[in-house]
């Protein structure tokens, strides 16, 4: 059984707009057919709003409605983020850079027991130290 699924930014962005890859899309599709959540972080939020302060955020839908948009979608919901997981963010075990999203979404994925759909360099690698459970999307 695969683990419920927490979307990393990208992941999220390519959900949005239809730009996932077609196996992620249909891990997604399977794990919505067996009733599970897909979660997306608060702190994706923040990192929305940092890409578009930059001019870097590019999407269909607007800075302001974009979360929105994204848990609109059948079985994608809003994953927790408590004090414990932004504590536990920056004592992770091993070696990941200091980026606050990948940290809180690593801390999440660990504390919730979720997979993180991601094709980020630093998360994949991450996984392959054996702190992560990853799909690569």
């Amino acid at each position: 059984m695969t683990l419920p699924f927490l979307l990393d930014t990208c992941a999220a962005i390519w959900l949005v707009d239809g730009t996932l890859r077609p196996a992620a899309a249909e891990a997604l599709l399977e794990s919505y057919r067996a009733g599970r959540t897909t979660f997306v972080s608060p702190f994706t939020a923040w990192e929305i709003g940092l890409l578009a302060a930059s001019g870097r955020f590019r999407s269909t839908y607007p800075t302001e409605g974009w979360l929105k948009r994204v848990t609109s979608l059948p079985g994608i919901g809003l994953a927790e983020l408590s004090a414990r997981v932004l504590l536990d963010s920056w004592k992770l075990p091993g070696k990941l850079n200091r980026d606050p999203a990948d940290r809180v979404i690593a801390a999440t994925a660990r504390e919730y027991g979720y997979t993180v759909m991601t094709r980020d360099r630093a998360m994949l690698a991450y996984a392959k130290q054996g702190h992560l459970s990853v799909l690569e999307c």
